[in-house]
């Protein structure tokens, strides 16, 4: 299987897929390093810290007891804290001020907006302020510490390293975190995903919300796709890559009901491709399953499930992986070993 021409990928279920080259992120020196955190963990969410695991997105805020998952960030509200040079009577002075972002939308992976008149895009956005929505309905204030610009083949994946505001003590957290704990980067996401699990047609759906987006974190579901060369705001040959990653982030995560529920464990390997030509079969091993938006299409006993997995009401096919179900509306296949 090839990441579009500049990536073999065979994925499995540890570490962070870092392929084609990535620009450093410096960490921001005044993170706090312990105590509350929107960790990421090797195990069942859209967004954190698996290649071939469940994770879709991140983990939870784990502030002073409270369990708390960001599940989606507001465009509206951004602002920045300015210092503007004053004259009094003693001489020069500083003062910090809010300077709000009249609007702020997303092009790939980059920020846009407006200030006062002023058009601000990409590197403009460090020290940005955002909203971000919790699950259970309270907010949290977060801030792009660092920015680093794509290159070459990612050229349009922009990465941001983020934190988040902990009332409890007044610090700072990343908000994605490695394998290792250490502060991890995201990338910027248009719309929101529903980070449920066991809910058929809703778990692990994602809505195209104009008003909010995620912070996608390297690693996690989300974010792996986009490095297999699934961007959702791009296309390939005029057929738009949106559907494919959604498919993708169902795949990788073993999501074979479409219900948000993950049926794989760390340290599988899996093998993932298309017929759009952003992934091509590289292996001989024994077909799993065929994908689309809403989960699996299909799935055979040859998968990465540890236990028996039954999809109420799912349809039955006689014949699951041909290379004729890619004209039948399946947008990715898998295999393991």
């Amino acid at each position: 299987m090839r990441a579009s021409g500049w990536c073999r990928v065979v994925v499995a279920a540890v570490g962070v897929v870092a392929c084609g080259g990535e620009a450093p992120v410096s960490p921001d020196e005044h993170l706090g390093q312990a105590g509350s955190e929107l960790g990421v963990r090797n195990g069942s969410n859209l967004n954190g810290s698996n290649l071939n695991g469940s994770n879709l997105n991140g983990d939870e805020l784990n502030g002073k007891g409270l369990a708390r998952m960001l599940v989606s960030v507001d465009y509206a509200g951004a602002w920045f804290e300015r210092r503007d040079t004053r004259w009094d009577g003693n001489g020069r002075g500083f003062e910090w001020r809010e300077d709000r972002l009249d609007v702020v939308w997303l092009e790939g992976s980059v920020f846009h907006g407006r200030s006062r008149g002023q058009f601000l895009s990409g590197l403009d956005f460090v020290h940005a302020r955002f909203q971000g929505n919790l699950d259970d309905g309270g907010r949290v204030e977060l801030r792009v510490n660092a920015i680093a610009p794509g290159w070459g083949t990612n050229r349009d994946v922009w990465t941001y390293r983020v934190s988040y505001l902990e009332p409890a003590d007044g610090r700072w957290y990343p908000i994605c975190r490695d394998a290792d704990g250490k502060p991890a980067n995201a990338i910027a996401v248009a719309g929101r995903w529903d980070y449920r699990q066991g809910l058929p047609g809703q778990g692990g759906a994602k809505y195209e919300d104009p008003s909010t987006f995620t912070f996608a974190c390297e690693g996690a579901a989300i974010a792996k796709c986009i490095r297999f060369g699934y961007k959702p705001w791009a296309s390939v040959n005029g057929v738009s890559l949106a559907a494919h990653h959604q498919a993708c982030t169902r795949l990788i995560r073993a999501d074979y009901c479409g219900d948000g529920t993950s049926h794989t464990v760390n340290g599988q390997w899996v093998n993932l491709y298309d017929a759009a030509g952003v992934q091509q079969d590289t292996e001989s091993w024994a077909v799993e399953a065929e994908w689309d938006t809403e989960g699996a299409r299909c799935f055979t006993d040859h998968n990465r499930a540890h236990a028996p997995v039954s999809c109420p009401g799912a349809p039955k096919k006689t014949r699951c992986g041909t290379p004729e179900s890619f004209s039948a509306g399946t947008l990715l296949q898998s295999e393991t070993p």
